[in-house]
């Protein structure tokens, strides 16, 4: 049964990377819903995470197969329960459907969001949540006109108090050590 996982790859950050994870997520025909890549919490690694609705099982065989690409440090894939995730969303209107009446001001409260910038032709608004929240607001802000929107792709961090990346280190270092 399909569902969403979010899969978590901590690499060293090299040049056609992200080209030799896609190519393994296209030949088993696995839509990338999103994908963000950024440092990580441990210096000279990146991070990535890649938003996905297929079975586990294959879901679990993207992550071995990921895990074996020599700069990927390790890979987990996570279910959104085990995660802490958000998007964030950016909205341009005109400004003057803004001054016009009230109802944007309301829905910007509404929605936690805020107002980024407004100036006589285009007024920004910010939305930091889940999907579903950042697009009923676009559907809402939608009848105002809006001019243009974009949505990241998700960050997210577990659930658990320890990363696991940085115990799988600490397992590697001991047995290198030992080997030594």
């Amino acid at each position: 049964m399909n569902q969403e996982f979010i899969i978590s790859a901590f690499t060293e950050n090299h040049i056609g990377l992200l080209n030799r994870i896609t190519i393994i997520f296209t030949r088993r025909k696995i839509n990338i819903e999103s994908l963000t890549v950024s440092e990580s919490a441990l210096a000279g690694i990146s991070k990535f995470t890649i938003v996905v609705n297929d079975t586990q099982d294959k879901v679990s065989k993207v992550v071995k197969q990921i895990d074996k690409l020599v700069e990927v440090l390790k890979a987990y894939y996570h279910t959104n329960e085990e995660m802490i995730y958000q998007e964030i969303a950016l909205y341009k209107v005109p400004t003057e459907a803004l001054t016009s009446s009230n109802q944007i001001e309301s829905l910007v409260r509404q929605y936690n969001a805020r107002i980024l910038e407004v100036t006589s032709d285009y007024t920004v608004i910010e939305k930091t949540g889940k999907k579903e929240e950042t697009q009923e607001l676009f559907e809402r802000l939608n009848q105002f006109g809006v001019l243009q929107f974009n949505r990241s792709g998700r960050v997210a961090i577990t659930r658990s108090p320890i990363e696991r990346l940085s115990a799988f280190l600490k397992d590697r270092d001991k047995l290198l050590a030992s080997i030594e």
